[in-house]
């Protein structure tokens, strides 16, 4: 009986992996828009969508803090992820302190303090384990482009100019921070569990996050873009949240997949990430 409930999804999955680019690109913006038609349905305050966000972005961080407590191995995991994830968070707090402070500013704090343990136990207690040859995608790939970025599009509020530079700066930084990861996984081709229940949840985290933003703009009738600034800042907000999102839809469908076909690691094709 249980082979049987799984033929239609490995049928399923099958042909989705059988057709081409173009295709998959559609059936992947048609699954995201009703989601979010899902979403504007059951969720009352948007504002919601945000702390969800948070939350599910604690629970990957909890199981990062249980393998590297419990296995003693931090194999698989991007210190450099780690530490991009540290950066963008610190910026982010400190722009909230001084622009807007409210809940999202301890959400982050305590985000942060998990990620510079994590931070500690790869680059100290668990240093044997970190596979430094896998972690190879170099920081300033990332991190110089958002900050070039940054300087030419940012808000155009009236907070001091540092401050929205720094503002921008971890918008886009934050986009991208799970690139090294991702490089990992690539060049390791197979993700134990802990790691990829880590990485679905950030998948998951980052669509709460896109959710938000966009449902927040179709609810205002657009009147968000408007509060955010002028200029191309607005779209860049809006393009740096689907962007975050889509670069996590390869690897989130091959570990449903895995999922749904009782496989206790995830398997990825060559090209995936």
């Amino acid at each position: 009986m249980k082979g049987n409930n799984k033929k239609p999804i490995y049928a399923v999955t099958t042909w989705v992996r059988r057709q081409p680019p173009k295709m998959k690109a559609f059936l992947a913006l048609l699954s995201a828009t009703a989601a979010l038609l899902f979403l504007r349905m059951v969720v009352n305050d948007h504002d919601n969508l945000f702390v969800a966000a948070e939350a599910v972005h604690a629970l990957g961080i909890s199981l990062l803090i249980y393998k590297l407590t419990k296995d003693k191995t931090c194999a698989g995991l991007s210190l450099k992820s780690q530490e991009l994830t540290a950066l963008f968070l610190a910026v982010r707090l400190y722009c909230s302190f001084v622009m807007e402070y409210d809940i999202h500013t301890i959400l982050d704090l305590a985000t942060l303090v998990t990620t510079l343990w994590v931070i500690y136990m790869i680059r100290f207690k668990l240093k044997s384990t970190y596979m430094d040859d896998k972690d190879n995608l170099a920081i300033y790939f990332v991190v110089v482009p958002c900050a070039a970025l940054s300087f030419f599009i940012h808000p155009t509020t009236r907070h001091y100019f540092v401050n929205r530079i720094l503002w921008a700066f971890c918008v886009y930084l934050e986009a991208v921070s799970v690139l090294p990861q991702l490089r990992v996984m690539q060049n390791t081709k197979i993700v134990e569990p802990i790691t990829a229940h880590y990485v679905f949840a950030l998948g998951v985290a980052r669509f709460l996050s896109c959710a938000h933003w966009v449902l927040q703009v179709i609810d205002t009738r657009g009147r968000l873009l408007v509060a955010l600034g002028y200029g191309l800042w607005p779209s860049m907000v809006l393009v740096s949240e689907i962007v975050q999102t889509f670069i996590l839809a390869d690897f989130c469908y091959y570990y449903v997949k895995s999922i749904v076909g009782g496989q206790l690691v995830v398997r990825l094709p060559s090209g995936v990430v």
